[in-house]
């Protein structure tokens, strides 16, 4: 199961669409706007904000993308991102992509839990590690354009969850093999909050 899910990330993220080079110098004055919610350094002090820095700049580019096509509903953006060029996105994912990420830190009482999906899945839910397209300490993969996720707020990580399990009016913007709705419809809420409170505090 985690061979095959693995193998169809990576096919996701081989063929994923090229964009333009971002310049994160450029990108720091372009994503002045973003620091209200994000931070100016991609920092949220927001839980319910993602944290952007040293996330992927390939992950970072494409939800940019997703969210300025409509492939990907967020509320809070409507609109932020509709006179930006292919270029204006690429520099401000460059820029955050550039920026060090904090962390934060993982519930003692669920911790455990989480640590063993993050690390070895489910075998009796169909779960794969996170570890597979995630890394062992949270890193992603950015060449493959799977997210960073080491240190994001856990709350954050918890809407996202819910959101890839949601039948209709959910997150679909995982690609065609949609590996995280597949996955996320098996995590129980216990699931969810024990995974999201470890990522808080992996690094």
């Amino acid at each position: 199961m985690n061979k095959l899910i693995v193998s169809l990330l990576l096919t996701v993220g081989i063929s994923g669409i090229a964009h333009a080079a971002g310049d994160a110098t450029a990108g720091q004055a372009k994503a002045a706007v973003c620091g209200a919610c994000h931070g100016p350094d991609g920092n949220s002090m927001a839980p319910n904000f993602p944290k952007l820095a040293g996330q992927g700049e390939r992950y970072l580019n494409k939800q940019l993308h997703d969210i300025k096509s409509g492939k990907r509903t967020v509320l809070e953006m409507t609109g932020l991102l509709t006179n930006l060029s292919d270029q204006d996105l690429a520099d401000i994912a460059a820029y955050f992509a550039s920026q060090k990420g904090s962390v934060g830190a993982a519930d003692p009482k669920i911790v455990a839990r989480g640590e063993a999906l993050f690390r070895g899945g489910d075998l009796a839910k169909g779960l794969p590690a996170c570890t597979g397209c995630h890394a062992p300490n949270g890193a992603g993969n950015a060449a493959a354009g799977f997210p960073h996720l080491g240190g994001q707020h856990a709350q954050y990580v918890t809407k996202q969850l819910t959101d890839f399990r949601k039948e209709e009016g959910g997150r679909t913007n995982d690609g065609d093999a949609k590996p995280m709705q597949s996955i996320a419809k098996r995590m129980s809420d216990e699931d969810i909050a024990a995974v999201s409170s470890y990522i808080q505090g992996l690094h």
